[in-house]
């Protein structure tokens, strides 16, 4: 999907104070061979904020930046991956009554760590379709310390960090022209995250925690009793959506100048996103996700704002925000600087 005059007009986030990863082995929340092999150096916890608080905090800083009035908000789209509050409750009206203050549509996202990056693609259709308002308001959060997740053991592929991000998208203007987008699924992955998880009741209503890497094991078994499991391959689909963004937006890879991912472990972020768009870390953003590790749907505006913030990304450069989902979903959204960060 080619984008036509939308842009980034401001991006915030709220990352709490972070924990060395070295303390959490001290006091026994993660094994020292986990953390060598990981390569992440400390996640942000937040204690007990709440992630609709957190996501209100980020939504009002990136607002402020943004130029644009309340009035000028046509919707707002949060996403999370984990609880917000009390079942039954709306925590996207929380945040717009707390950032806007509008009687304006606000939608909850589930599209798990893609969430703003397919709430940007929300925003995007949106805006094609009725410029009367021209700006949409991209939210999310996590908190991932409660008793139903681990954030230390829970997943193989990264470390859960609490944190939240607010992005403005607008057809007025901004620091970041939206060129283009692309989103691609593989269904045939989805029973690989389910493992043999049952449907009903859900896991969570009878008080079972999360436990991703236990879902990967039951694979692992399943497959050494010689049932082969649905086979996918999550690295091919980050290569076939990038390209397809690359080519709706007119430029190779060679053009672009960073791409910033998920916060990924450092084996499994080579896997899944280095290799198969053949970069380095350097051109990625490892050296701010091993201080950060995954944070739930985040990652991709902290990591953009903090190239901006510290001009790692200036005027004229391509940047290249990609990630992944269960499901399996991929969507990479292409972008370039056109003036310095608010």
């Amino acid at each position: 999907m080619r984008f036509d005059n939308l842009y980034l007009a401001g991006v915030a986030s709220w990352l709490p104070e972070r924990m060395d990863t070295e303390q959490a082995v001290k006091e026994g929340l993660m094994d020292a061979a986990v953390r060598e092999v990981s390569g992440i150096e400390a996640v942000p916890v937040a204690g007990t904020v709440p992630a609709p608080d957190m996501a209100v905090t980020a939504a009002r800083e990136a607002i402020r930046r943004s130029g644009h009035g309340p009035e000028d908000f046509a919707a707002l789209y949060h996403s999370n991956s984990h609880f917000q509050g009390p079942d039954g409750w709306s925590p996207q009206h929380y945040v717009l009554r707390k950032a806007l203050d509008r009687p304006i549509s606000a939608v909850e996202v589930r599209q798990g760590c893609l969430g703003m990056l397919t709430s940007l693609e929300l925003a995007a259709h949106r805006l094609a379709c009725d410029r009367s308002r021209p700006a949409v308001l991209l939210t999310g959060a996590d908190n991932f310390g409660t008793p139903l997740a681990d954030r230390w053991k829970d997943a193989g592929l990264f470390l859960l960090a609490d944190g939240a991000a607010a992005a403005v998208v607008s057809a007025r203007g901004g620091f970041a022209r939206l060129l283009a987008s692309a989103s691609l699924s593989d269904p045939q992955m989805e029973e690989l995250n389910r493992g043999g998880e049952v449907l009903f009741p859900p896991p969570m209503t009878v008080g079972r925690p999360l436990d991703l890497e236990g879902r990967r094991q039951y694979w692992r078994e399943q497959w050494a009793a010689g049932t082969v499991p649905p086979m996918g391959d999550l690295g091919r689909l980050v290569g076939d959506v990038a390209s397809r963004a690359l080519a709706e937006a007119g430029l190779t890879m060679e053009e672009i100048d960073r791409v910033v991912h998920m916060g990924f472990s450092r084996i499994p972020l080579w896997d899944t996103f280095l290799a198969p768009l053949d970069i380095d870390e350097e051109r990625g953003i490892w050296d701010f996700a091993r201080r950060t590790g995954h944070v739930g749907t985040a990652d991709f505006v902290a990591g953009l704002e903090h190239l901006c913030a510290t001009e790692q990304l200036v005027e004229g450069d391509h940047v290249m925000l990609i990630g992944a989902a269960p499901g399996a979903e991929v969507c990479c959204v292409i972008a370039q600087i056109v003036h310095p960060m608010p």
